[in-house]
C-alpha cells in the first residue's frame, strides 16, 4: 500500500507542477489556453493579470515540490502534513470554482471540477493509507492478553 501511496502522491505532484510550470513560463498561454486541448478554463472567468497567473503557478510548484518530498522521504507525518497543505489549498479553489459555473459549458465545468474531486481524493486516499497501519497497531495493542500472557512479568 506504501507504493500506492507514494504513486498518488507523485501523480498529484506531477499535475501540480505542470500547471506551475507553464503558469511560470507562459503566464499569457496560460491564461489564453489552460487547460489545453481547445478547452479554455481561464479567459472566461476574468481579466488578465499576470502578476496574479504567476502567483497562482508559484503556489502550485511549492505544491508540487511539497508532494514530491512526501512521495520520497515517505512517512506517516511528511504525508499528512503535505496532504493537509494540499487540501487546505485546494479545498477553497474548488469552492470558488463552484460559484463560477456560468463562465463555463457544462462539459468544461464537469471536467474542472471532477480534475479538483479527484485531486483532493488521490491526496485524501494517500492521507488514509499511511492513517490505517496506525489504526491497526492500535487494534493489535488493545487486544485482551490471553491467561499465559498475563501471567508474564514485565521485564
Amino acid at each position: 500500500m506504501t507504493a500506492v501511496a507514494r504513486v498518488l502522491l507523485a501523480l498529484v505532484a506531477a499535475a501540480q507542477a505542470e500547471v506551475g510550470v507553464w503558469g511560470e513560463a507562459g503566464p499569457h498561454s496560460f491564461y489564453e489556453n489552460f487547460p489545453g486541448f481547445g478547452r479554455h478554463w481561464v479567459a472566461p472567468i476574468g481579466p488578465y493579470d499576470e502578476h496574479l497567473i504567476r502567483d497562482y503557478a508559484s503556489v502550485e510548484i511549492g505544491l508540487a515540490v511539497l508532494l514530491a518530498c512526501a512521495a520520497i522521504w515517505f512517512s506517516r507525518r511528511v504525508v499528512l502534513i503535505a496532504g493537509a497543505a494540499v487540501l487546505a489549498a485546494t479545498l477553497p479553489h474548488f469552492v470558488y470554482h463552484l460559484t463560477t459555473t456560468d463562465d463555463l459549458p457544462s462539459v468544461d465545468n464537469a471536467l474542472s471540477l471532477g480534475g479538483f474531486v479527484i485531486e483532493m481524493a488521490l491526496v485524501a486516499v494517500a492521507m488514509a493509507i499511511v492513517i490505517r497501519p496506525q489504526r491497526s497497531l492500535q487494534w493489535h495493542d488493545s487486544k485482551p492478553l490471553n491467561r499465559a500472557d498475563s501471567t508474564r512479568s514485565a521485564v
